[in-house]
């Protein structure tokens, strides 16, 4: 499984997103929707954290703009699942790294802003 990122799209498995996405071992959730919008909360993210991946891994935008909520924060450090928050395109490409080296990692992008 490998994505690229371009023009605040992603590509990859033979499709093509345009909005906001989730990926959660071979399954891909599209249209990710947030109950804040520009905030990422525990709920927002539950199917990702009922797999307990190793890593997880928030594409927070172009810009960056996502914010990631205090208590998401305290969610995964419970659960020991690591956090990585980066701008989108650097995460996928950290995602695309991660996954060709076998580590158990899960996504969430934002596409836009």
């Amino acid at each position: 499984m490998s994505f690229r990122y371009q023009e605040r799209r992603i590509s990859g498995e033979g499709l093509n997103f345009c909005k906001d996405l989730k990926i959660i071992g071979d399954r891909i959730v599209e249209n990710w929707r947030r109950a804040e919008g520009h905030r990422v909360d525990v709920g927002d993210i539950g199917d990702i954290l009922a797999v307990t991946p190793e890593v997880l891994i928030i594409g927070t935008g172009y810009a960056g703009f996502m914010e990631i909520s205090r208590s998401l924060h305290t969610a995964l450090e419970n659960r020991s699942i690591k956090l990585i928050a980066q701008k989108t395109p650097q995460a996928v490409k950290t995602f695309n790294e991660l996954h060709s080296r076998g580590k158990r990692v899960a996504a969430a992008f934002h596409l836009t802003c």
